[in-house]
């Protein structure tokens, strides 16, 4: 007799108060972008508190990073409003920082480096110039970063000489170098093998319980009901769905994920 072992469920991990009087540290209004004649977001509207994980599903084309990459400025909006709040109290505070599924460190130049670079967004030009090698301060602030998401010992290696997953955790470290209240994540474990992948979701939760906002495109149904708080779903550039993490059944992500249609052809 065959025995199939039981499915741990997913943790319910609690959900951050979205009520009344709250702030989200990042809202999306209205969102609205095209491509040429195509319109890829169709009035999107998205919250994410301080302190939560929400995790962005969607196939293919759905707009998932195109959402992401308008709040960062990397691509141009038609219409509708993005609100970053929050953050420390002092200094200048980037809006929002972002992971990509392309890692794009310097292979060359040392982690601890690569994690400094997160800072250059932040600072005066004049003090861009200086610091080709960066200054104690900014290496002390560095190294806390490196420790958080547990990389310290490795700060003085090539960051070429890292495996994917401690890539992908020096990249969370130079998003956190920018000192912003949000950080988005594109992909962060597409490229990753399993453990791997699971270390650094639980790495981006271990964020969210610091205060910062997270949001995450993600391709892995399981590891989103695993490590968010909550799950939005975007199809064809409008959110169809969002919902407590532990609620998502099977038979939404499977619609989520239906062939789009062939216009009349076979």
């Amino acid at each position: 007799m065959t025995v199939t072992p039981a499915v741990k469920a997913p943790p319910r991990t609690p959900i951050p108060a979205t009520g009344p009087g709250t702030v989200p540290a990042l809202s999306i209004s209205g969102l609205r972008t095209s491509f040429g004649d195509r319109t890829v977001l169709h009035d999107v509207d998205l919250d994410v508190h301080a302190g939560e994980v929400v995790g962005i599903l969607g196939s293919n084309g759905s707009g998932k990073s195109t959402m992401l990459r308008c709040v960062v400025g990397l691509t141009p909006v038609d219409a509708g409003t993005i609100t970053v709040t929050g953050g420390p109290k002092e200094g200048h505070v980037s809006k929002a920082s972002m992971v990509f599924q392309q890692i794009h460190l310097v292979g060359r130049r040392s982690v601890l480096d690569n994690v400094c670079a997160g800072a250059l967004g932040r600072l005066s030009l004049r003090q861009s110039w200086s610091t080709l090698a960066f200054g104690r301060e900014l290496r002390e602030e560095a190294m806390g970063c490196l420790d958080r998401v547990g990389l310290a010992d490795r700060a003085h290696d090539r960051a070429d000489r890292l495996s994917g997953g401690q890539q992908q955790r020096v990249a969370i470290a130079r998003a956190l170098c920018q000192r912003a209240p949000v950080l988005l994540a594109d992909e962060p474990v597409s490229a990753l093998d399993p453990a791997s992948a699971v270390t650094v979701m639980e790495l981006l939760q271990s964020l969210a319980s610091d205060g910062i906002a997270v949001a995450a495109v993600l391709h892995q149904p399981d590891l989103a009901r695993r490590h968010c708080h909550r799950i939005v779903g975007l199809e064809q550039g409008r959110i169809t769905f969002s919902c407590a993490a532990f609620d998502l059944d099977d038979d939404t992500v499977t619609a989520l994920y239906k062939p789009a249609p062939l216009d009349g052809s076979l």
